[in-house]
This record gives structure tokens, C-alpha cells and sequence, in this order.
């Protein structure tokens, strides 16, 4: 991918406070309030230049709208200059909207099956869900809507622990506050060695969960 920079580039950029990287883009949330307005906002940010070339994922909801910047290249999916020049261009038209962002509101969610033979596996899930491959591990929505499915290789059985587990990406800035509300609604840390790009914690019957960041992505 020509261009393609880190998350952490990304986020020491000018004029992107109003976004956070999680899962594969950079995302916010406008706090629009009303329908009207969030569908005043998309059509702000559709009449920005050069859409058809680069374009956003927009989510338009009664109370506000959700952007997903990224690029998907020959070599997979990212960052790039060009997400990082939309970015401000898309947070300038808020402000010219008088529209505040909210980054704090994103967040990606990933189903991760843990397989001894993804290529016996894989194609089940595929089917089952409709959705397509990339990669050769992961499965996406075609419609952009269901939570991706990623397939990570076990060199062993691993009896006694489950095997499929919920990643959730959230911005690096409230990972905490996420994990003390896990913990303090009956939640187990099973372990932070790999923090701060995730904390693996359990409910109480040991069902897993990652809370993860890109905040170390260099």
C-alpha cells in the first residue's frame, strides 16, 4: 500500500484529535443529537472531493453518526496518508456544523476461533455467517455490518478452555475504564502480560475476553 503509515503515526499527526484507531481504521462518533442533523453531516462529508477514490464507512443513527476511515491495499488492510488528510477534512466540517466529535464511543468487535486445521474449519464459518474470505484467517461481513471473524492457529488440543473468544477494540484512552467495569461486574484478569495491546480477562465461569488496543502498532 503506497503511503501506508501506523497507528501511532496516525495519532501523533495535527488534527486528529477527534479520532482513535481500533481494529483496522480510524474511527469517531458525532454527537449530532438528531436524525436530521446526522443526515446533514453525511451529506457534508459526501460532497468532500475525490470520495469515489477514497471513501468513508459512514453509520447514520437517530443521535449520531459513526466514521471508519481506512485503506485496504494489495498487501491488506491500514492506514494510509489518505485516510489521514480525510480525517481533517471530515472533523472540519463538524466544527463548521458546530457537530462535536466523541471518540470515546468507537469500538470494534472480532470473534476469534482458535483452530488445530483453519482450512477444515474456515470454510464451515464461511458459509454458516455468508461472508467472505481475506487473508486465508479472517472472514468479513460483505454488507459491513456483523463483527469480523478471525481464526488463529493452536499448535496443540487444548482441552478445559474454550476456543472461541470475543476480541473488543477500544480506543487506548479507555481501555482502563473498560477493564475496572469488567472487573467490577464479576470479572477474573486472567492475564496482562501482552498489555497495553490487550488484557485477557473471564466472566466468572471462565468465557474469554480481549480487551484490545493499536495504541503500540508503531
Amino acid at each position: 500500500m503506497p503511503d501506508r503509515i501506523t497507528p501511532k503515526q496516525f495519532h501523533e499527526a495535527d488534527g486528529v484529535d477527534d479520532w482513535r484507531v481500533i481494529g483496522e481504521g480510524a474511527c469517531t462518533v458525532f454527537r449530532t443529537g438528531t436524525l436530521a442533523v446526522g443526515a446533514q453531516l453525511a451529506e457534508a462529508i459526501s460532497a468532500l472531493p475525490a470520495l469515489d477514490a477514497h471513501h468513508p464507512d459512514l453509520d447514520l443513527r437517530h443521535d449520531g453518526v459513526t466514521v471508519r476511515l481506512i485503506t485496504v491495499g494489495p498487501d491488506g488492510p491500514g492506514l494510509s496518508t489518505r485516510d489521514l488528510a480525510l480525517a481533517r477534512e471530515i472533523s472540519a466540517v463538524a466544527r463548521t456544523l458546530e457537530i462535536p466529535a466523541d471518540p470515546s464511543g468507537v469500538q470494534t468487535v472480532q470473534v476469534a476461533v482458535d483452530a488445530l486445521d483453519i482450512p477444515a474449519v474456515l470454510p464451515f464459518w464461511r458459509a454458516v455467517l455468508g461472508y467472505d474470505v481475506r487473508g486465508g484467517t479472517d472472514l468479513l461481513d460483505p454488507r459491513g455490518r456483523g463483527a469480523p471473524f478471525w481464526f488463529q492457529q493452536m499448535d496443540a488440543p487444548r482441552p478445559q478452555r474454550n476456543r472461541i473468544h470475543i476480541d473488543v477494540y477500544v480506543p487506548h484512552d479507555q481501555a482502563q475504564a473498560r477493564i475496572a467495569a469488567a472487573l467490577a461486574a464479576g470479572g477474573r484478569l486472567v492475564t496482562e502480560e501482552w498489555a497495553p495491546e490487550w488484557w485477557t480477562l473471564s466472566d466468572p465461569e471462565g468465557n474469554e475476553v480481549d480487551i484490545a488496543t493499536t495504541h503500540t502498532r508503531g
